[in-house]
């Protein structure tokens, strides 16, 4: 080799190392030029490696080596000369044992691992093996951190090459990880581990028995390293084990109770520094996440709860950013309450929050009040009962002598809210005025403001007591508050103008005149928030007064808008993109001028990157997806060189930063692709210019790694495909699988553009909210377009379906779970949604398909009825009934086989102990009695004695027995319109008039009234004794100032019903108020 080429590369580098700036871009430049190039750079390289004096020289020789190694595929590498290739092999590997410096010697590792990769698959360094085993082995322990390390790298680069190995590689790293002289050895033998755990095949089975073996150890590896305070290595332990989690094989399976467990020991050990503690306890909700099945199979979740709880009691951080132990046990709460089912979580937290809460220390009672309100969205349909055990804690803590007690309870409140929406109005009475007295003391006002404000949402009629006080508390805060409470009234408002609709008119001027100039704030952070807020409210404003009292305020609110899109915020420009969508709703086509703005900003935010400009997003999408869930950030970040190679390891990566920008952006564009379907659904046809390009970017967020986007795009694509086909003037479909009212050409071409990538996404799709929704938004474009909509894809769409209600969709799966074992009975409260969104699906193409339908009726009728048993939830056997009775509605009289088994289903639903359930069979059985050609006159009496209790309701009754009572009426009526002479009407009539007018159902009012007008037609004087009752019901359904109750059908057929009846009896037509509908009136 040319000294001299050597020499002057040396001198380059150590010009390189110089902090001057003009000479490193200078030597950079000659390097570049005159060196790189040459593939004699490399062995010079690895002469100045060996040789250099100097350590940083050194190390940029082996981080330059491996660049130019891995340049252009290997092509460098493999123009030099063969021999002095072998030279290179043979000395690296002694060279990086001897050397000294930890920083050189990974880097030289780095170096080995580059060329491996070229000359194992080639089959031409059959020596590094034997080599690197026999450094494992070496007495010298410096010999085996670097062998271990090397074959760490090695690994990463090229596993595939040493498949044939594993079994004497988990032989090898068994002793390694009992090192007696070296953690160092210890902790890269588990992330050595961890590599090769990615390539282990479902069917290798005895690597897969080999590598279970091998945990525990690995366990213990972890314990050692959080025991030395050695966050760095610990976080690429726990790297390794969250990668153990989320593959699809079971390496981890049969040791998931001592992992819980020794997670959750960590995680509570306050001698751990908060870090390692959080780190241990992400994990742990991973294992939750992840291995589901394991935890429920093994009834886990009250003995992790216990060991969470004294975590909750732990102080909370003041920026609420920041992440803590007590944040993390939450988290877990959370999440063992949503992927569990609540028969295992709730009765356990209880007796622990009732336990806590008892406590003399605050912090206990602050811990069980967060751990009550973080639950409630996982176990709302179970705790619903038990509601009168938890509002004597709520109304305990709400005047709990600790302002921090106070504080959480108020938390719990707005959760509650969320959740639990009926009971929690209903106890208006007790818990506004208690939050009222928390908004004026300074330590609870934001806690109380942002209770308040989830109360008022859901409030409706009740609020009209408490309007006039509460907006005259609130509206002082506006003036005298800090910013961050400011911004918490604020939103509090507007929950009250959405609450009470038009009463809020008294209070919109001067709100407004407040609010004005929060509208123009210019700052970051509470200013940009409170800006945002007040934009919000303003928006709910409008909706409560009506289009023609905010006229005057719309064009000046709108440039606000358009300002807040430019204020480089995606806080602001999400709360824009909300305030169009709220403003279309509201002005409808009077918007549409401002489309040829608005669409191209939402556009815009759809296309933008989430990480900043200096950030390519496609390469940190991937870990951007890890770190979506707020669970991990244990993944050192990869920087690319300019070469597009892994530069380093870098440590000092602001992610929290990077999650901030990354998850604001996201949320943003989540916002922006629900406002394009908001905004057509508004505009209608002015819209249609924007269709085009945004069905385009809407489907390219399909794939998406934020499952909001995913979900907010498929609303909106399946609600403009709606959209366009209404305003295609449609001529109504019929039922069957032969099409025989095509689509228009456009709306079919729009269908072929939208539904293949939705069914993609389906076969990708691992959240099951995300499936759901593309359940719930396929039935109702089925039932609005018919079968021209699934013409291409009826079989798919079935499929979607059967794997859904069999428990095997991709976003339903546990890979510890063996494929021919039965899903457990026993869900979390998501799994339900996701199979009653299915059952909206099936009775959608059930009505689309009618009669065609029976052959797909005998696929889905066993997987429907198996969720009615008294072992299933509340939500699933309502939904199983509920959906059997849509498919009756569809199929009509081809039901007629199936008669008998639907018929001895609904019985035992009749008689379900649950108002919600009981509702749905009543609507089945009426209309199965009404469309199966069977005569089922002769179980009129049974069936009526079954509806019969359903109809003693007092009035104040929760709404779903009064929903009940509704749908009991209506299967009445049909018994009656299909078969009156098999009824004992002197028995039936009292009951059924008494019943009305409906106040809950409306729907049913069509049946009731076809049952009405047949009886007045055949048998009128059934109806005599009833009739003053009947004219206040009928006066009461054609009440101008009451929603429509009864459609346009049976409205023009009741008013020549009381014109008939004023022939017969004026006076009493009069006395009801009739008289206006007579003609000529």
């Amino acid at each position: 080799m040319d000294p001299h080429f050597v020499q002057g590369l040396h001198a380059l580098l150590v010009q390189s190392t110089s902090n001057d700036t003009n000479q490193l871009k200078s030597a950079t430049a000659r390097l570049n030029t005159e060196y790189y190039k040459n593939p004699a750079c490399i062995s010079a390289l690895a002469n100045i490696l060996a040789s250099s004096p100097e350590l940083a020289v050194r190390q940029l020789a082996a981080v330059e080596m491996r660049k130019r190694v891995q340049q252009r595929s290997g092509d460098l590498w493999t123009q030099l000369p063969q021999d002095e290739r072998q030279q290179i092999k043979q000395k690296l590997p002694e060279l990086i044992l001897n050397e000294q410096a930890k920083l050189v010697r990974h880097a030289a590792a780095r170096v080995v691992a580059a060329i491996a990769s070229i000359e194992i698959p080639l089959g031409t360094w059959p020596e590094l093996l034997p080599l690197l085993h026999q450094a494992c082995m070496s007495p010298q322990v410096a010999h085996r951190e670097v062998g271990i390390y090397i074959l760490f790298t090695v690994l990463e680069t090229i596993v595939e090459g040493f498949q044939e190995q594993t079994q004497s590689f988990f032989t090898l790293f068994a002793g390694l990880m009992e090192d007696p002289e070296s953690i160092e050895v210890r902790i890269t033998t588990v992330r050595a581990l961890g590599v090769i755990a990615q390539y282990i095949d479902t069917e290798d089975k005895a690597d897969i028995r080999s590598f279970q073996t091998l945990i525990p150890k690995m366990i213990q590896v972890l314990g050692q390293a959080l025991e030395s305070s050695d966050e760095a290595n610990a976080r690429q332990l726990f790297d390794v084990f969250e990668t153990l989690l989320i593959l699809e094989i079971p390496l981890l399976s049969p040791h998931i109770k001592d992992l819980a467990s020794f997670l959750l020991q960590c995680g509570g050990n306050r001698n751990l520094s908060s870090e390692l503690r959080v780190l241990a306890l992400n994990a742990l909700n991973w294992t939750i996440q992840y291995k589901k099945s394991k935890i429920q199979n093994q009834n886990l979740a009250a003995v992790i709860l216990e060991g969470l709880m004294p975590i909750t009691t732990e102080p909370e951080p003041e920026d609420s950013d920041e992440d803590a132990p007590c944040r993390s046990a939450l988290r877990i709460i959370d999440g063992l309450a949503t992927n569990l089912p609540p028969t295992q979580v709730f009765p356990a937290l209880r007796t622990l929050i009732q336990q806590y809460f008892t406590s003399p220390d605050p912090n206990c009672r602050r811990g069980a009040m967060l751990a009550l309100g973080v639950a409630v969205e996982g176990c709302s349909e179970f705790m619903t009962p038990l509601m009168d055990h938890v509002w004597p804690i709520i109304e305990t803590g709400l005047h709990d002598p600790e302002s921090s007690v106070r504080k959480a309870t108020c938390v719990a409140v707005s959760c509650l809210c969320e959740w639990l929406e009926e009971d929690c109005a209903a106890k208006h009475g007790t818990l506004i005025p208690a939050i009222m007295n928390l908004v004026h003391d300074p330590t609870t006002q934001r806690s109380a403001c942002t209770a308040l404000d989830a109360l008022l949402e859901i409030l409706q009629d009740s609020i009209d007591q408490y309007l006039g006080l509460i907006m005259e508390q609130l509206a002082s805060l506006l003036d005298t508050a800090p910013i961050p409470v400011k911004t918490v009234v604020t939103g509090a408002i507007g929950s009250a103008a959405h609450a009470s609709k038009s009463k809020f008119l008294p209070y919109f001027e001067p709100t407004m005149n407040r609010l004005q100039h929060f509208l123009v704030l210019g700052g970051e952070g509470d200013e940009g928030e409170l800006r945002g807020i007040a934009m919000d409210a303003v928006g709910t404003f409008a909706e409560a007064v009506g289009v023609d009292v905010f006229r005057p305020y719309f064009a000046d609110l709108m440039k606000q808008a358009f300002q807040g899109l430019e204020m480089g915020s995606p806080r602001l420009r999400e709360c824009s993109f909300l305030f169009f969508s709220v403003m279309a709703r509201v002005f409808g086509e009077e918007f549409a001028p401002y489309l040829s703005q608005v669409v191209p900003s939402l556009l815009a935010s759809c296309k933008q990157s989430e990480h900043g400009e200096e950030k390519d997003s496609e390469t940190l999408s991937a870990d951007a997806a890890a770190f979506a869930s707020g669970s991990s950030a244990s993944s050192p970040i990869a920087v690319l060189d300019s070469d597009g190679n892994i530069e380093a390891e870098m440590e000092d990566v602001d992610v929290d930063k990077m999650l901030e920008v990354n998850s604001a952006i996201a949320v943003e564009k989540e916002i922006a692709a629900d406002t394009i379907g908001a905004l057509f659904l508004a505009t209608r046809g002015h819209f249609l210019p924007y269709v085009e390009q945004c069905v385009v970017e809407l489907v390219s967020l399909l794939t998406h790694y934020y499952e909001g986007i995913r979900k907010s795009s498929t609303e909106s694509l399946l609600e403009i495909v709606r959209i366009f086909y209404e305003l295609s003037e449609p001529q109504e479909w019929q039922a069957g699988v032969t099409v025989t009212v095509p689509l228009q050409p456009l709306v079919k071409e729009l269908v072929g553009h939208v539904l293949p990538p939705l069914i993609d996404m389906y076969e990708t799709e691992d959240n099951k909210p995300v499936v759901a929704t593309l359940c719930v938004g396929l039935g109702e474009t089925i039932n609005k377009l018919g079968p021209a909509f699934i013409e291409n894809s009826l079989e798919t769409l079935c499929n979607i379906a059967v794997q859904i209600l069999e428990q095997k969709a991709l976003c339903q799966q546990d890979p510890d779970q063996d494929e021919s074992e039965e899903a457990p009975e026993d869900q979390a409260e998501y799994d339900s949604v996701l199979v009653s969104a299915a059952g909206d699906l099936v009775s959608a193409l059930a009505n689309a398909l009618g009669a065609d339908f029976t052959q797909l009726f005998s696929t889905f009728f066993p997987l429907i009825s198996k969720f009615y048993k008294d072992s299933r939830s509340l939500s699933d056997r309502s939904s199983a009934i509920g959906c059997l009775a849509e498919i009756i509605a569809g199929m009509k009289s081809a039901v007629t086989p199936s008669t008998e088994p639907l018929m001895e289903l609904f019985y035992k639903a009749l008689r379900d102990p649950e108002a919600e359930v009981q509702s749905n069979a009543a609507f089945a059985v009426g209309l199965l009695i009404e469309h199966s050609e069977v005569d089922l006159s002769p179980q009129y009496l049974p069936v009526l004695n079954a509806l019969r209790p359903i109809f003693d309701v007092p009035a104040d009754a929760p709404s779903s027995r009064l929903n009940a009572k509704d749908n009991a009426a209506g299967a009445v009526a049909r018994m009656i319109v299909r078969n009156a002479a098999a009824m004992p009407l002197d028995q039936v009539l009292p009951v059924l008039v008494a019943a009305l007018p409906l106040k809950n159902d409306y729907l049913e009012n069509r049946p009731v009234f076809r049952a009405l007008f047949h009886l007045f037609r055949s048998n009128p004087q059934a109806l005599g004794p009833y009739l003053d009752h009947l004219l206040v019901v009928f006066a009461y359904v054609l009440d101008p100032n009451m929603p429509d109750q009864i459609g346009d059908e049976a409205r023009a057929e009741l008013i020549q019903l009381i014109g008939f009846l004023n022939t017969q009896e004026p006076a009493k037509v009069r006395a009801a108020g009739l008289n206006v509908f007579l003609p000529g009136a």
